[in-house]
Parts: structure tokens; C-alpha cells; sequence
């Protein structure tokens, strides 16, 4: 009794060291105050609990379905040339990685206000980010049809993601419930013409298909995220299979312009299990004390 006390001690401390390491790269230095203000205030929120955008957002497969958005998102030149101009993500990867998993939370959970003041901060941002892609055409962030291609992105790939490594799948009612609730956010960061179900989502996601291409930006892009994140050794492997997850999710037709890997046989074996593994790993070391 006493040996299984002590391997049911040892195991509990390395879950909350893993998980509070997990914790600080995705929410930052000010992640404790910020989950205060999202979780513990008080206040009327955006989506009630039963909602299928609180399952999804606060299920571990969002790791696979954020690096499935980014990789998806620099497939169109304009959003990839705001990136590679204005954003920081190759000098502080991890600062970016906060900001947006703290608007997600916030838009999802936390009180109105709070959703309402992470909407103002990003239109803040995107009020900046503006000039001229390599292909000399004019960019703007807050252009609402970039800004539309973005949340199309997001929102696929959150639930791709979701629907193969969440805890639980989405029926079809739910799935478009989630399309649906997306589409609330959507409308707070006037984004106009966002679909409200799967069908709609996959149609939208259609007509953009001619606008897309893998740039050498976008491509620079992709071995970045994949290839060269900033991670201590120790880290690598489980990246890897966030990574390998992340690309088993990309559409077959994405797979050749960011020059990715196609192994279908390999992704449906190898791939899947090794993010299933660390999306399970992720869930067991972020899950609460006691649970």
C-alpha cells in the first residue's frame, strides 16, 4: 500500500508539473490573472454551458487545431504577407501563442466584457497591420473579407480537430451548433457573411480556394511551425506529434502548395496514434487537481 502511495504521489506531481509548464507556454506570465478574469468573475457570458463551442474550445485537441489554423491560414497571400511583415511569431512564438489561446478563452468563457474588451484589442491591432504583399497588392487586416478567410480557417480547423482527438465527437446537429456559435464571435469582430452550419462553413471554405496559394512566405511559414519552433530538446517529440497530427488533418490540396508530406497509409496508423497520444497526454496534465 505504501509503494502504490508513493508511485500515486509521484505520478500526481509530475501531472501538475507538466500541466503547469503546458499552462504557462499557452496563457503566458499573466495566465493565473487572466484565468481569474475569465473564469472567476462574475458576469453574463456569451455561450451558455451546454453551448458545443465551450467542448470545443476547452478540449486539449485545440493544440492540433491551432497549428492545423496557422498552417491553413498562410495559404492565402494576403493573410500570409500581414504575418510575415507584421507579426512576431519567429522572435516570440510564445507570446502570440498567449494573446490568441487568452481571446479564445475569453470570447468563449469569460464574462461579456471581457470578450468584448478582447474584440477591441484585436481591432486595435489589426488597425496597423497594413501595406504591400510581394505580389504588389495592398493588404489591410481589418479588410472583412481577410478578416472572414481567418475565422473560416479557425473554425475548420478547430473542428477537424475536435471530431478526430476531442474527448468526445460532435453529432451533426452539434456540429453545426458550433459553426453557429463561432458565427457570434464572428459578428462582434464584424465579419460579415459567416456561415452558421458545416455546409455553410464548407461551402465558404470553397470559394476561396482560387485566391489561395502556397507562397514563399507561406512556405517559410510552415517549416517554421513544423520544423524550427524554439523548444528545449526534451520538448521535440511531443511538438513532433502535435505537428504530424496537425498535417493528417490538412486537406489533400493544401498538402502540395506548403509542400507537405502526403502519406495516407502512414497518417491513418502512425499519425493518428501519436496524436491521440499526446492530445490524451495534454488532457490527463491540464485536467484539474483531484480529477
Amino acid at each position: 500500500m505504501v509503494g502504490s502511495t508513493v508511485v500515486l504521489d509521484r505520478t500526481e506531481e509530475l501531472r501538475v508539473w507538466l500541466g503547469s509548464h503546458v499552462f504557462s507556454r499557452v496563457a503566458g506570465s499573466e495566465g493565473p490573472a487572466r484565468r481569474e478574469r475569465i473564469f472567476a468573475a462574475p458576469g453574463e457570458r456569451w455561450f451558455a454551458e451546454d453551448r458545443p463551442i465551450r467542448r470545443v474550445h476547452g478540449d486539449a485537441s485545440m493544440f492540433v487545431g491551432g497549428l492545423r489554423a496557422l498552417l491553413l491560414q498562410s495559404l492565402h497571400p494576403l493573410a500570409m504577407a500581414g504575418v510575415a511583415e507584421h507579426s512576431d511569431y519567429r522572435h516570440d512564438p510564445w507570446g502570440r501563442l498567449a494573446r490568441t489561446s487568452y481571446f479564445l478563452a475569453a470570447t468563449t468563457f469569460g464574462p461579456a466584457k471581457e470578450a468584448e474588451r478582447s474584440v477591441a484589442r484585436v481591432h486595435a491591432v489589426h488597425r496597423r497591420v497594413r501595406g504591400i504583399a510581394p505580389d504588389g497588392r495592398p493588404y489591410d487586416a481589418s479588410d472583412p473579407h481577410l478578416m472572414r478567410w481567418v475565422h473560416l480557417a479557425e473554425t475548420d480547423s478547430f473542428l477537424a480537430a475536435f471530431q478526430r482527438y476531442g474527448h468526445t465527437r460532435l453529432t451533426p446537429e452539434e456540429c453545426d451548433g458550433y459553426v453557429a456559435d463561432t458565427a457570434v464571435i464572428a459578428g462582434h469582430l464584424g465579419i460579415p457573411d459567416v456561415p452558421r452550419t458545416r455546409e455553410e462553413l464548407d461551402a465558404a471554405l470553397r470559394e476561396y480556394r482560387p485566391e489561395l496559394a502556397g507562397t514563399p512566405e507561406a512556405r517559410s511559414a510552415a517549416r517554421y511551425l513544423l520544423l524550427q519552433a524554439p523548444l528545449p530538446l526534451p520538448a521535440r517529440p511531443p511538438y513532433t506529434a502535435l505537428a504530424t497530427a496537425a498535417v493528417g488533418l490538412m486537406p489533400v490540396w493544401t498538402r502540395w502548395p506548403l509542400r507537405l508530406p502526403y502519406l495516407p497509409a502512414a497518417e491513418a496508423t502512425v499519425g493518428r496514434l501519436a496524436g491521440q497520444s499526446i492530445v490524451t497526454t495534454i488532457r490527463w496534465a491540464t485536467r484539474p487537481r483531484g480529477t
